[in-house]
């Protein structure tokens, strides 16, 4: 499967990087496509394993919000 989440807070390399990390942790993530600029993350997973609500929790807890 695949979804795109809305990240805020994003603003640089470290950013991207930390969202990147924090995704390909979770078992299910298969592939993770940041776009800084637009805040877009492309994320293509096995809905198995993961859900789209462990993804945000990944990323909330890295400091950044996810917008529904």
């Amino acid at each position: 499967m695949q979804t795109t989440l809305d990240v805020r807070g994003m603003t640089c390399g470290h950013c991207e990087k930390s969202v990147k990390d924090a995704l390909e942790g979770l078992e299910g993530v298969n592939g993770v496509e940041v776009n800084l600029g637009t805040g877009k993350v492309d994320v293509t997973y096995d809905d198995a394993h993961v859900t789209v609500s462990d993804m945000r929790e990944a990323i909330e807890d890295q400091g950044y919000d996810v917008v529904a």
